[in-house]
């Protein structure tokens, strides 16, 4: 079968539409919003106020995942904000959703009552996420070069995760 010029200007416009929407989707859900509403979401469901997307903190976290673009490695930043990070391995989109979604994931870990994780498991991301003294956010995504990864990291102000002091109180501690 035989296109015209025409023809095949038509399916390289239509076809660019395509990546084009591609693109705008895998983008808007990596937005500074689509962090926030993910953070609102885990902490409305525990009590706990808003967090805000925070310029200054932003660029800390796009500064630190700049330098972890060339070797996806998980290491903490050590900076003045409390941090969460996420990697995902290559040939998967990997989006704001999936690294707040891990993280939250570790509240079946964490139990309230005597503010302690189960033993062997992990639960100070999802804590960090619903601490309730922070309340400004900054998130950053990159795609590593050595491996083709995706490295996502959140930082928080003021920090939280601190020995001693739960995430946010009960209604019961409120109370009193």
């Amino acid at each position: 079968m035989a296109f015209s010029k025409h023809s095949l200007a038509a399916f390289a416009a239509v076809d660019m539409a395509i990546m084009a929407i591609a693109a705008t989707t895998a983008s808007a859900q990596n937005t500074p919003q689509d962090f926030v509403n993910l953070h609102n979401q885990a902490r409305r469901a525990d009590g706990v106020g808003p967090v805000t997307w925070d310029a200054r903190v932003a660029k800390y976290a796009q500064d630190y995942a700049a330098k972890r673009a060339g070797d996806c490695k998980l290491v903490h930043s050590g900076g003045p904000f409390g941090e969460n990070i996420f990697w995902g391995s290559a040939g998967r989109a990997w989006s704001a959703a999936d690294a707040v979604n891990s993280w939250v994931d570790e509240k079946k870990n964490y139990h309230l009552d005597t503010n302690t994780c189960d033993p062997g498991k992990v639960c100070g991301h999802y804590t960090q996420v619903v601490w309730r003294k922070s309340v400004r956010i900054g998130c950053a995504r990159v795609v590593c070069a050595a491996n083709r990864g995706v490295f996502i990291i959140c930082s928080y102000d003021p920090p939280g995760n601190f020995n001693g002091e739960r995430p946010f109180l009960t209604l019961d501690a409120a109370a009193k």
